[in-house]
């Protein structure tokens, strides 16, 4: 199938994104604030935060806690489902 509007500069940024961008892409998509995503998983709102700024990363319990509770695959959090 062909997409007229995608350049490959598109493609490539498109899995080139880091974890903050992938998280904040999968929040716009579940309709989710901080403040919400935090509560679902489990965690302080502080950490999300942290999160979306890049200062740091979850760790697999969490990461795991994300996948399962928005249904989303670990390839996808991690930027790995080319």
């Amino acid at each position: 199938m062909i997409y007229p509007n995608i350049t490959i500069d598109d493609i490539k940024k498109k899995f080139n994104l880091s974890f903050s961008e992938i998280l904040q892409e999968i929040m716009i998509e579940k309709s989710l604030n901080q403040t919400a995503l935090a509560e679902k998983i489990g965690v302080k709102q502080s950490q999300v935060s942290e999160w979306l700024k890049g200062k740091s990363k979850p760790g697999y319990d969490n990461l795991r806690s994300m996948c399962e509770n928005l249904g989303v695959s670990a390839e996808r959090l991690l930027g790995l489902d080319k």
